[in-house]
C-alpha cells in the first residue's frame, strides 16, 4: 500500500474490484470525487465474479439501430443476416416478475429496467466493447441468426474483457486501485460511516473517506455461510467464480445495523462440470459450463429424469437447475445427447476438462454408466422418452417450438429430440454456485438502510450485496446489468454526499 494512499483522505472508498465496484468508482469520479478501490484479490485474479462471466448483458432495446448504437463495430453484413427483434421495458418487467415468482422489489426492478440501456451506453463510453452474442444467443438456421431469450449483446472479450476495460478506464481517471487489500471493518460512529480498516501486507490501517461503497460480493465462496443460509448440502457445491466472495461486506454492513433484505436462502446456481475445481480458475472455468441441456435429457443416478429440460429458454432456467442437481443423490446428474444435436453444443462440451461417456448403443451407454446409474431404469427412461416425442412438430432451437414429449411423469415442453442416432454421449454435472441473492436494503440513491428503516449516512451498496432484486431464479444476463446499474447509482450518490459534506444525507428519506 502506497504511503500516499494510506495517509490520504479520499472522498469515496469502493470495497471490491468487479463490475459493480468499478462502475461505482467511475461514477464517483465522474462527479469529481477522489476515489480509491480496495480489491481483496491479487492483480492477476482481480474482477470478482465478473471476470468469470461470458459478459452477456440484458437491457432494453427497440431494434437493430439500438444494437448498432451499443455495438458500433457491427457490420452491415452481420445485420443483414440477424433478427434482433426488440426487448421492451414491458418485456423486461414481465421476465423479472415471472422468473422471480413476482417477488422482485418493484422499486429496485424499476431502476434496473429503466436504467439498463443508458447504463450499457455509458459503459460503452468507458471503453467497453460489445457485440451480439452470435452462436450462443442465436443459432444459425437457414442462413439467419434469430436472437432469443431477451439477452442479445455481450462484451466482445467476455468477462475478462469487461474487467480489463473498466480498469483501464479507472486508470485514465486517476482512480487509485490497491490489490490484496482485505477490508475487515467499517469505521463508524453515531454520525455514520467514515472509512474502513484494511489489512495489506500484514499491516492493518484505517483509511478515511466521506463515503464507502460496499461492492464486494455475496457469500457464495463461504461454505459455512452457504450451509447456514442456503441449507444442508450447499457446502458441497462448486464455486463458479472468485474465492474471495466470502460475505465480508454483508457481515460488515449487518454489524453496522443494515437491514437484511431479499432471498437469503436463494442463489444463482447451474449445472456444472462434475470434476471442476472447487473455486473458479480463470484459465479453466469457461470450460466447465454445461448449458445445452434443453437439447438433452437429464437423469440422476436412479436413471430418472427430474427436470423439464425444455421448460423455457436456457436464459430463464439455468440459474435454478443447479439447485435441482444438488438435490439429487450424490449431487450429480448426467446430460444425454445423440448425434442429431451435436452441432448445437457450445464449445465447452468439446474441451479437455469434461467428464463424458460415449457409446454406439443406448444399452452400451447404460452399461458404461452402470457403476453410478441404474442401467435398466436408464434404458426404460430413454425408451419412454423417445416414444413420447411429438415428431409432428418441427424442431427449432431459436423459438419455443412446442415439440414436447407428452404423458411423461416429468413434463417435457420444448425441443424434445429422440435419442436414436449414435453415438450417444453422457456428460456428468454437479451444482455450481454463481452468486447469492440475499443482501441488504438500499434506498433509491443506493444508500444502505438500517433495521429501523433509516439510511446509514456514508454507507452505500451495489452488486451482489443488494438484496431484493432476484428470488428463486433470475433472467440470464441481468446480473452484470444489475451490478452496473446499481454500481453507477451508488458511486454517484456516494460522491455527491461526500463532496457536499458528511451531514448532507442524514435526514434523507427512502423510497421503500
Amino acid at each position: 500500500m502506497d504511503e500516499s494512499m494510506a495517509d490520504g483522505r479520499y472522498d469515496v472508498i469502493v470495497v471490491g474490484g468487479g463490475n459493480a465496484a468499478l462502475c461505482a468508482a467511475l461514477s464517483a469520479a465522474d462527479r469529481g470525487a477522489r476515489v480509491v478501490v480496495l480489491e481483496r484479490a491479487p492483480r492477476e485474479q482481480r474482477g470478482g465474479n465478473s471476470a468469470y462471466t461470458d459478459g452477456l448483458m440484458r437491457f432494453v432495446y427497440d431494434g437493430a439501430d439500438d444494437i448498432r448504437q451499443v455495438a458500433p463495430d457491427l457490420t452491415d453484413e452481420d445485420v443483414s443476416v440477424s433478427d434482433f427483434g426488440s426487448y421492451t421495458e414491458e418485456d423486461f418487467y414481465e421476465d423479472m416478475g415471472r422468473i422471480t415468482q413476482y417477488r422482485t422489489d418493484p422499486d429496485l426492478c424499476e431502476t434496473l429496467v429503466t436504467r439498463s440501456r443508458e447504463t450499457v451506453l455509458w459503459m460503452r463510453d468507458q471503453g467497453v466493447k460489445f457485440m451480439p452474442d452470435f452462436g450462443r444467443q442465436a443459432y444459425k438456421v437457414d442462413g439467419r441468426f434469430t436472437f432469443w431469450g431477451g439477452a442479445t449483446v455481450a462484451v466482445a472479450a467476455g468477462g475478462p474483457g469487461l474487467v480489463d476495460a473498466l480498469y483501464r478506464a479507472a486508470e485514465r481517471r486517476g482512480i487509485v486501485v490497491v490489490y490484496e487489500a482485505w477490508v475487515r471493518r467499517l469505521v463508524r460512529d453515531d454520525a455514520g460511516v467514515h472509512g474502513v480498516e484494511v489489512t495489506h501486507d500484514g499491516v492493518t490501517r484505517t483509511i478515511e473517506a466521506g463515503s464507502v461503497v460496499l461492492a464486494c460480493g455475496g457469500f457464495e465462496a463461504n461454505a459455512e455461510m452457504r450451509a447456514r443460509y442456503l441449507g444442508p448440502g450447499w457446502d458441497l457445491a462448486k464455486v463458479r467464480g472468485t474465492r474471495y466472495n466470502t460475505g465480508d461486506g454483508l457481515r460488515m454492513a449487518l454489524e453496522a445495523g443494515a437491514q437484511p433484505f431479499g432471498h437469503w436462502s436463494g442463489c444463482h446456481s447451474v449445472a456444472w462440470e462434475r470434476n471442476a475445481t472447487d473455486f473458479g480458475d480463470l484459465a479453466l472455468t469457461p470450460q466447465f459450463q454445461r448449458h445445452n441441456y434443453p437439447f438433452a435429457i437429464v437423469v440422476n443416478s436412479e436413471g430418472k429424469r427430474f427436470i423439464d429440460e425444455g421448460a423455457d429458454f436456457r436464459n430463464y432456467t439455468y440459474a435454478k437447475y443447479g439447485r435441482a442437481v444438488l438435490e439429487q443423490p450424490g449431487q450429480v446428474a448426467w446430460q444425454l445427447f445423440d448425434r442429431k444435436t451435436e452441432h448445437l453444443l457450445r464449445g465447452e462440451y468439446r474441451m479437455k476438462a469434461v467428464t463424458k461417456v460415449t457409446a454406439d448403443t443406448i444399452e452400451g451407454l447404460a452399461q458404461k454408466l452402470s457403476d453410478e446409474v441404474d442401467a435398466r431404469q436408464l434404458v426404460r427412461t430413454i425408451e419412454e422418452f423417445n416414444a413420447a416425442v411429438r415428431d409432428d412438430v418441427p424442431f427449432d432451437p431459436n423459438v419455443k417450438d412446442g415439440r414436447s414429449a407428452d404423458g411423461l411423469e416429468v413434463p417435457r415442453s420444448n425441443w424434445a429430440v429422440k435419442l436414436d442416432t449414435p453415438p450417444f454421449t453422457a456428460y456428468a454435472v454437479t451444482c455450481g454456485i454463481t452468486f447469492t441473492f440475499g443482501g441488504v436494503r438500499i434506498s433509491d440513491r443506493g444508500q444502505v438502510v438500517d433495521v429501523n428503516q433509516n439510511v446509514i449516512p456514508g454507507l452505500y451498496a451495489a452488486g451482489e450485496m443488494v438484496g431484493g432484486i432476484f428470488y428463486h431464479n433470475y433472467p440470464g444476463a441481468s446480473g452484470l446489468t444489475s451490478g452496473a446499474v446499481f454500481g453507477r447509482l451508488a458511486g454517484g450518490s456516494a460522491a455527491e454526499s461526500a463532496l457536499a459534506g458528511s451531514s448532507a444525507l442524514v435526514s434523507e428519506g427512502i423510497s421503500h
